[in-house]
């Protein structure tokens, strides 16, 4: 599980993202690393489930690495509670809000299939993907 967490944390990195799942390097493990700021130290987060979330809402913009170039806000519970295991095995529990927590939930929902332009509108939805069309086309002309 260490290893596969570096694996993450280096992705993250070469990507510049701020949280990443085990999914995104073809790894089928409940693993995610977040880390908001390059300077800061990450957070490893094995099997994490939002616990609880506040009935108030936040909006924070989003991206993916699977669609490079394209950011959208989308709105989430303002504080979360999450429940995960460290890389010891040992059961932790986390409160977050803001950044952070759009952050984890963002990755939880990857983790749980649910990928971040879902949780927009059908009409938000559709010009996210028309935009990242528009520049995949954008970049397949100028690539040599």
């Amino acid at each position: 599980m260490r290893a596969l967490a570096a694996d993450v944390l280096d992705t993250l990195g070469a990507v510049s993202a701020m949280g990443l799942t085990a999914i995104h390097i073809g790894q089928p493990e409940r693993v995610a690393v977040i880390r908001l700021q390059p300077d800061e130290p990450h957070a490893v987060y094995v099997d994490p489930v939002v616990a609880w979330a506040s009935p108030e809402r936040a909006s924070h913009p989003e991206g993916s690495v699977s669609m490079p170039g394209v950011v959208e806000p989308v709105e989430r519970p303002a504080r979360i509670r999450v429940r995960y295991r460290d890389l010891d095995g040992a059961e932790r529990e986390e409160e977050a809000e803001g950044l952070r927590a759009a952050c984890l939930q963002h990755e939880i929902d990857q983790l749980d299939g649910i990928f971040w332009i879902d949780r927009l509108s059908r009409l938000r939805r559709d010009r996210v993907l028309k935009r990242y069309a528009k520049l995949r086309a954008q970049r397949a002309r100028t690539e040599p």
